[in-house]
This record gives structure tokens, sequence and C-alpha cells, in this order.
């Protein structure tokens, strides 16, 4: 059943970031909100991602559940104190570093890290992966507002090779892996290769940067601890609102000398915010929550994806692709041969008539004309499913693609 395609283009040609509940609002709003509201009544659901949740939802959680993170009688964060610099200094810790800023968007982290480091360097390019997130869904920030360059080691649909880092034909600075790549169906290398990697880039006097957005639930694929995976970076970012389910904000860790210089440029980025206690506050909550939580969700994710390749089998659909066949975090990539509109409202359909979510919005692969694809999550609504469940799940949902 598996089959490779070639790299595809973001799925939204807003540039804006599809999946996973990150955006569900599409070129047709009522769509994204009668889906929102399908995934928000269904009684099962692998994920609840909290981008379906309502306002008064959202507010009231934080306002119940985070003084069991910190202490609510403190004053507000005035321009990156207080809570902030609280939570700036916990995920330093975590993360083996001795310093860290927030930054109210991961595109701003990245790109303010990659300028730091090439006024370090002496070489404004950048190598990176063609499906990495500077590339896809960033509306090519790094050249339009850094002045950077990039350059792609490798095309294929995983993070490249200590021989590819190490024979590129031209010089780079700085080496940017995302950990893992998202739009490959977030696969990660394994360990003695990520090592091997990292040892090619210092063969070239190159700095490496993790592109982290989903490095927390990294730790299992790699049977090391967030600070052991750290270490071998230059630099990392890591993201509060994916799979730590805060509201939004992003951490830049590194050498002190490097986080002062990025503080400088956030500010000079738009990024010195007057106050940002509610994601901060969230991300605590994230941090105390969720990340304890993330190996049983990819232990799980393995589960559902068998039961998901069950299924596809026993519905007789023509072709089908789970990819990773065997996820490497508690997210990956769902590829079937109809058109994503068709696929969609099938989903919908299915959570408002049984209550059970299996997927949420499918995208045109792209490339690859007929097909489309999802991302799947599994989260901590998705335990409760066995394999039966997924099999019967993938029955109801076949039946309404028709």
């Amino acid at each position: 059943m598996a089959m490779a395609y070639e790299a595809t283009k973001n799925p939204d040609d807003s540039g804006n970031e599809p999946g996973e509940g990150e955006r569900i609002e599409g070129s047709a709003p009522d769509a994204g909100r009668r889906r929102a509201a399908a995934l928000r009544q269904a009684e099962r659901v692998l994920s609840r991602p909290a981008a379906i949740a309502t306002l008064g939802d959202q507010l009231a959680a934080l306002a119940a559940d985070a003084g069991s993170v910190h202490d609510l009688t403190e004053q507000v964060d005035i321009y990156g104190d207080g809570v902030v610099a609280e939570l700036e200094r916990r995920v330093a810790s975590l993360l083996g570093f001795p310093a860290a800023a927030f930054f109210p968007t991961g595109t701003m982290a990245q790109q303010v890290a990659a300028r730091c480091w090439a006024g370090r360097t002496g070489n404004r390019t950048v190598a990176l992966h063609p499906l990495a997130h500077p590339e896809l869904h960033e509306r090519g920030a790094f050249g339009t507002v850094s002045g950077l360059r990039t350059v792609h080691p490798t095309s294929e649909r995983r993070l490249p090779t200590a021989d590819e880092v190490r024979d590129f034909e031209e010089p780079f600075g700085t080496l940017m892996l995302e950990l893992p790549l998202r739009d490959a169906g977030f696969v990660l290398p394994t360990w003695d290769e990520l090592t091997a990697v990292v040892d090619a880039a210092r063969e070239r006097d190159a700095v490496v940067h993790f592109d982290g957005a989903r490095l927390w639930e990294c730790t299992p694929h790699f049977g090391r601890p967030l600070a052991e995976i750290a270490s071998l970076a230059d630099s990392v970012y890591v993201s509060f609102y994916k799979s730590l389910d805060g509201l939004s904000g992003a951490v830049l860790a590194g050498p002190a000398t490097l986080v002062d210089e990025a503080r400088t440029w956030r500010h000079r980025y738009g990024g010195q915010v007057f106050q940002q206690y509610p994601a901060a506050l969230s991300a605590l909550l994230g941090l105390e929550r969720e990340l304890p939580r993330l190996p049983s969700y990819v232990a799980h994710a393995k589960v559902v994806a068998a039961g998901l390749t069950e299924g596809f089998r026993a519905a007789r659909v023509p072709w089908f692709r789970v990819n990773p066949e065997v996820p490497h975090t508690h997210q990956f990539q769902v590829w079937l041969p109809y058109g994503a509109d068709v696929l969609s409202e099938a989903a919908v359909t299915q959570a408002e008539e049984t209550g059970v979510g299996l997927f949420h919005r499918f995208h045109s692969s792209g490339e690859v004309p007929g097909v489309s694809v999802t991302e799947v999550t599994v989260a901590a609504p998705g335990l409760s499913w066995t394999a039966a469940d997924v099999v019967e799940a993938v029955a109801e949902f076949v039946r309404r693609v028709g």
C-alpha cells in the first residue's frame, strides 16, 4: 500500500499553516464553523484541539487552572518580566541551555535565530529541507525580511543524511533541522543518524539550529531526555500551542550572548509585547499537564495507525497510505484517493451523525491529482480507542465517502 510522493506544496494556497486544528477556517468560514461545532460535540475523537474551543470555554479553563502553576496574586507581566520570565527560566532548564527568550510566534523566533547566527558565522546561507516550515508556510520570510538565503541538501522526504550535509556543493553558515519534519509525515531520523548529521555540519564549521516546534514529543523515538536531544544543537526553538495545547507563543533557547542579541532583534521585529500573561500561563499549564502525557500519546498513535491500516483494507479502499506506517510521534498523515472536499464532508458528517470524529480536514496533495491528505493527532481523548474502535470508525467514514 505504500507509495513515495514528490514533495508537495503547502496544501493551503494562502500560505498559512494548515492542519491538526491549528487553523480550522478555510476559504469557506461556514464550513470551518460547522466542522468545529461537530468536533466539539462529538463524544469520541482522537484529539480535541484548542482551536475548536469557544472563547468562553478557553477563558474559563485558563482562569480555573492557572493558579495551579503560578501565583496569581503577582502583578501582571510588563514587557516580558514576571510570569513570562519564569516561563523562560523553566524552558531553558528543561532544554539544558543557560538562557531562553519568549517570542509571540515561532516564525519570528526562527528568523531572529537565523539572523543572529548569520552575523556570527559571517554566512547568511541557511541549509534546511524544502519541506521545512520556513520554506512552505512563511511566505519567503527568511529572504524577504531577514536577507537570508536558503539551500537544500536533500529533497527526499526525510531529513538530510550526514553524507548529504558533508558533501553539499556550497558553503552554509547554519544547518536548520526540523524535528520532526512535519510535512513529510512528522518523520524523525534515528539517534545515530541525527548525531552524524550534526557532526557533519560541525566539520563544515556550521552551527546547528533545531526547529523544535514539536520537539517535546520526540523523546520516545530517540530514547533520550529533552536536554540530551537539545544539547546537539547550538540553539533550539520550541512552540507552546501545538503539542502542549497552549494559547500561543514560542521560546528560543541557546547561549546567553545569543539570547541577549535575540531579545534586541525581537524588539526590532515588533515582538516586545506589553503583556503576554495568558499565553505564558497556558504554556506553563502545558508543561505541567501535557508534556508528561506525550509519551503515552506517541505509544497509542501506533495502535491507531495500525487500526487505520486494518480498517482501510477491510473497507476495500482502492489505495491508501498511512505515513509513516509506524508513527514516529503522536502525529502522522493519512493519504486517500478521493477529493479533499468529499473526504472533509464525510468526516464532518460522520461526527454529526454518529458522534465519532475520526478525521478533521483533508487537503489536496498538490502534485498528485485525485489524492488528498490529512494529519492525525492522537492525544488524551484518543487513548481510550482500541484498534477495533478505529476499524469500526473507518468503516463508517468510508461508507460516507461513497
